[in-house]
């Protein structure tokens, strides 16, 4: 497992630096090794029908006539980024994948048309005739998780977390089916979803793409995002030219591990396994999904993707699963022993098909040397193939291209439909939970005057979260969703209709006085790794909308809250501020199903009422504990129809202890945290952003890339070359006021690891618009760090802006520029209380 970043030790002065401290590894706990029958065998649907009998006849001849080269194509999945049609003529390449924030050309806005042209390429190029074999029909695979998410103006609907809280089977079939069309109207026939994972710790940034952590809950949601994508009949029969395979994900126990640390280990029990997280895999198998992906994780110290025992002899064996287990993305490289471009291990322990993304020719390549030597069996190698010519004869990749309707007509496109779109507005309705409804607030008349405040307000990437367009939801504006609807418009549509008003401010400065202020807040968007928290502490480290709200209710304006977020967070301070706090999750591009229940009908008719219900307990606390109360249980959410009576406060203390209840900014968490993006820069070009693995200044003095320090890309290595100046920094689109924060003693802090001492001076520097700022000598600091070793360094802030940093305009919060050589890896850098420790920087000290 990943240990916690909380336990690095801080670095008491500069001249006694040391490493963090040993961090050992858990024992396991009691994880048992049982027998594989104890695991349930699923209810799949019979394969004793004519067709299935017939399917697997034509399999048998095809495996006949195959090539070894064939069959190892088969099981190589690339980007398409990375592999052209051609390619997947001259190496069988059996699927090609468009991973999160991949489109044709890497053109956000291609249209649909493009992207099935691109498909059907792919289509002809691999049924071309070829002496290897028989031709093989390629199918391609896209992460549509809650919606047909990297393409241009498609719809984009709740993330599941919104879906559990509707919890409304029909629904979650209904919109499955609405995905499926979308995503065969651009020539793709396989989904990445549902995610079925059982989500036991909210830090995981993944929690979202969880439906709630009942077992049961998850397990009927699944099901039915399987029966919407892949269609009601049984795949013995075929699935249809207007559905996808659908994918359980990702196999297994990838919500619960240690500290909610995303790839981490999960420490638990074989029977814990089993029964707790395994329901949402025999729901999914019994409504016959076709394939199902491999988590990251661990089970006690043991990778997943090695893992024989659950993979074949419970998944495959056990439970009966005929379909295709692939591997998540360059996922084999974590298993001891393997690379991203070798692991046998993995295919003997039952995976079928790798994704390799980008590198896929040397894994091709040894997979093949594998295969002809015998490290992967021969009969292991016809299983996975055959494995992969049921799932295509089943969808009836053999008979038509993808260009091809089940009329038999070219292929209209449905991105975007508008009944997709009443269908995404339902599903947002369904899915807000009122927490709060003081004095009965809500619904507001239509004809108030009303102010709409907060940074979620009128922000599409807020309101869709990642997986949208790009991998992390980053990078993209209002602008890339020009059907959506952001909350503010929706909201500000009502009104209009009603006789009212919305103005929009995000600071919440209103030009004229307002009967009621809406404040629609919450997280930044996030996907995978970066999205996972220290705590739960949403107050302690957003003081801004807290005082927001407080300065509104002391002018005498009532506020309803919007709370926009992938998982429940400690609001306690906020929902006692307002009149009225709402869970809106992650709504999605379908804005005006907020206004729908937070604003009367304009026409008399009876408002439409709150239905959905927490899928996770609400927390009374920042602190993640088995044992923690909570503020609202799961399952808890207010009717209009509930009397309007006092809410009580709810406890203002975090949980957190020492320092750490107090505010705090972080600029560098397992990735830049918006508005912070990373910069590199020499005396040819000071402003050259990092913006995917790694950047390199204009001059080549300066690399940087992304590294692993206690996550997954979670660091940045910078390797200074002694060619004359440069600099690695943090800088916002534009100047933020550290004022408030600076009020109470401060520390900038990061960890930091020095591989190569500095051969000149090495400076660091937090400005306010060059040349304001504050600056130390911190040279002797690199020269006295052991090597090799993480340390955490902490910054006087209050010394900053004693030595010239104007704390209102703060732009550059963390800045580091030699002349020299240097090598050195840094990670989480934030802005934090200071503790009782004294800081490795003090006033004074260089």
């Amino acid at each position: 497992m990943t240990p916690d970043r909380r336990l690095l030790a801080p670095v008491i002065a500069m001249l006694a630096l040391t490493g963090a401290v040993s961090l050992g590894r858990a024992e396991p706990g009691d994880a048992e090794v049982g027998a594989a029958q104890a695991w349930p065998t699923a209810q799949i649907p019979t394969r004793d029908s004519a067709q299935a009998r017939a399917i697997e006849a034509r399999i048998t001849t095809l495996l006949a006539r195959m090539s070894l080269e064939q069959k190892v194509g088969q099981m190589v999945q690339p980007d398409i980024t990375y592999a052209s049609p051609s390619d997947v003529r001259a190496f069988h390449i059996g699927s090609v994948l468009s991973g999160g924030g991949v489109w044709p050309g890497m053109k956000m806005h291609t249209p649909s048309s493009e992207w099935l042209g691109l498909a059907e390429s792919y289509y002809a190029a691999s049924m071309e005739a070829t002496n290897a074999g028989p031709p093989i029909p390629v199918v391609w695979a896209t992460d549509a998780v809650h919606g047909h998410n990297n393409v241009f103006e498609a719809v984009i609907y709740p993330h599941n977390i919104g879906l559990g809280a509707a919890n409304d089977p029909a629904l979650v079939e209904q919109m499955g089916h609405a995905i499926a069309s979308e995503v065969r109207s651009t020539g793709i026939q396989w989904a990445f979803a549902p995610a079925v994972s059982v989500v036991s710790n909210l830090r995981w940034g993944r929690s979202y793409e969880g439906f709630g952590d009942d077992p049961a809950l998850v397990s009927r949601l699944g099901a039915a995002y399987v029966r919407g994508l892949q269609g009601t009949a049984d795949s013995s029969e075929g699935i249809d030219a207007d559905h996808v395979m659908a994918t359980a994900k990702h196999f297994i126990g990838d919500g619960a591990t240690r500290n909610g640390i995303d790839e981490g280990d999960v420490a638990v029990s074989e029977s814990v396994l089993r029964d707790r997280h395994g329901p949402g895999y025999y729901a999914a198998l019994n409504a016959d999904v076709q394939t199902v992906m491999v988590s990251f994780n661990s089970w006690n110290a043991e990778k997943m993707h090695a893992n024989r025992y659950l993979l074949t002899d419970v998944l495959k064996n056990r439970m009966g699963f005929d379909g295709v287990v692939i591997s998540d993305w360059n996922a084999v490289g974590q298993v001891p022993g393997c690379s991203e471009l070798r692991c046998p291990q993995a295919i003997n322990a039952g995976v079928d098909i790798i994704m390799a993304p980008k590198r896929w020719r040397p894994v091709y390549t040894n997979l093949l040397v594998d295969a002809k030597s015998g490290v992967i069996a021969a009969d292991r190698i016809d299983d996975a193939v055959r494995r992969i010519l049921r799932v295509k004869l089943r969808m009836g990749l053999f008979d038509r291209s993808p260009a091809i309707s089940k009329t038999g007509a070219r292929r209209v496109s449905t991105v975007g439909a508008l009944e997709h779109r009443e269908l995404a507005r339902r599903a947002v309705r369904e899915s807000l939970v009122l927490l709060k409804n003081e004095h009965g607030v809500l619904p507001l008349s239509p004809k108030l005057r009303v102010l709409v405040a907060g940074a979620s307000a009128d922000s599409l990437p807020r309101q869709i979260g990642g997986w949208s367009l790009t991998w992390q939801g980053d990078k993209i504006t209002n602008a890339d969703f020009p059907t959506g609807t952001s909350i503010y418009q929706g909201l500000a549509a009502a009104l209009r209709a009603g006789g009212g008003s919305a103005e929009l401010e995000v600071d919440g400065r209103y030009s004229q006085k307002p009967d009621v202020a809406v404040v629609v807040f919450g997280e930044e968007p996030y996907a995978e790794m970066r999205g996972d928290r220290r705590d739960l502490g949403w107050s302690t480290t957003n003081p801004a909308d807290l005082a927001m709200i407080r300065r509104l209710k002391a002018q005498g304006i009532p506020v309803v809250s919007v709370f926009v977020s992938g998982r429940p967070l400690w609001t306690s301070p906020e929902i006692n501020a307002s009149d009225a706090f709402v869970a809106a999750w992650l709504p999605g591009t379908e804005g005006g199903g907020v206004a729908d229940l937070l604003v009367a009908p304009s026409t008399g008719a009876i408002a439409q009422d709150f239905t959905g219900r927490l899928p996770f307990a609400w927390p009374l606390s920042a602190v993640v504990r088995a044992d923690a109360a909570a503020a609202y249980p799961v399952g808890y959410g207010l009717s209009l129809k509930d009397l309007p009576l006092a809410a009580e406060s709810l406890p203002e203390v975090s949980g957190l202890s020492g320092a750490r209840h107090r505010s705090q900014t972080v600029f560098f968490d397992r990735g830049p945290v918006a508005p912070w993006r990373v910069f590199v820069g020499d005396e040819d070009g000071w402003h050259m952003e990092l913006l995917k693995e790694s950047a390199t200044s204009p001059d080549g003095i300066l690399s940087v890339r992304r590294a692993d320090h206690l996550a997954a890309g979670d660091a940045l290595h910078a390797r200074w070359n002694g060619g004359g100046q440069a600099q690695l920094y943090l800088q916002a689109g534009g100047r933020t006021d550290w004022s408030e924060v600076l009020k109470t003693p401060q520390r900038l802090a990061f960890s930091v690891n020095v591989h190569e001492r500095p051969t000149a001076t090495v400076t660091f520097r937090v400005e306010c618009v060059f040349p304001c700022g504050a600056k130390a000598d911190i040279t002797r600091l690199f020269r006295v760090s052991p090597l090799d070793q993480w340390a955490r360094v902490t910054v006087d802030a209050n010394c900053m802006a004693a030595a010239g940093l104007e704390s209102a305009k703060v732009d550059i919060p963390f800045l580091i520029n030699t002349t020299g050589k240097l090598e050195a890896t840094f990670s989480y850098i934030d802005l934090e209380p200071a503790g009782p420790e004294p800081p490795t920087i003090s006033c004074g000290s260089s």
